[in-house]
């Protein structure tokens, strides 16, 4: 695996091929002059439910299921989006399923970029006993925890923040070739990318909530 990811999916036709280069010869050429543009997508919802109150143990065992889990059938994109990416003909995701799932319905005629360093900020389930709560609620409390410091044996947040750094480079150079490029990956991870774009002087339209299919687009003139 490079830093600049894995296509994943299927060997485009010769046709295809020399149409897409054909498309980014005249995307380069149209967007010498005008700004660049990163839009960073939310995955749709995950097929797993987490409507139960569950221990600590059980949210441990809910973060395994929830990493594994692909596109619940049903998430669709909204129409607005599939308007503000119908253009791109390759788009990044991370290694995860409901990411390349995702990225696969938004836009089924893509090159697929598949990189690990987009993957999800991480979560640890946080040793409380008694306490039963929804996996929504124990996500939110482990995330402030995450950021107090709680981080037993996975990343902290200095370390995404590096990793953030590095996929805004990746995210950057393919606009500057481009003039727009995606990424569908994962929403507290992708707010991260956007705080550094934002440092590198990027402006955003939109906000990151915590809503499947969200999307923020950050542009530089």
């Amino acid at each position: 695996m490079t830093s600049q990811g894995a296509v994943i999916n299927a060997q485009p036709s010769a046709f295809a091929r020399a149409r897409m280069r054909l498309a980014r010869r005249t995307r380069r050429h149209v967007h010498a002059d005008v700004m660049l543009r990163i839009i960073l997508v939310r995955h749709g919802r995950p097929a797993i439910s987490g409507g139960e109150r569950t221990c600590h143990h059980g949210f441990s065992d809910y973060i395994d299921a929830y990493e594994a889990a692909g596109l619940d059938p049903d998430s669709a994109p909204p129409e607005e989006l599939q308007d503000l990416v119908k253009e791109l003909t390759a788009v990044y995701t991370s290694n995860k399923p409901r990411s390349q799932d995702s990225a696969r319905v938004l836009l089924p005629n893509a090159e697929l970029i598949a990189d690990p360093l987009f993957e999800e900020a991480p979560l640890a389930s946080p040793r409380i006993p008694l306490l039963r709560l929804k996996a929504p609620v124990w996500a939110v409390m482990s995330r402030i925890l995450w950021h107090a410091g709680y981080h037993p044996e996975i990343e902290n947040y200095r370390r995404a923040k590096q990793r953030a750094k590095k996929a805004a480079d990746i995210l950057t150079a393919r606009a500057r070739e481009e003039g727009t490029t995606a990424l569908v990956a994962h929403g507290y991870f992708n707010a991260i990318i956007g705080r550094e774009l934002a440092r590198r002087g990027f402006r955003k339209t939109g906000s990151h909530r915590v809503r499947f299919w969200n999307a923020v687009t950050y542009e530089l003139p």
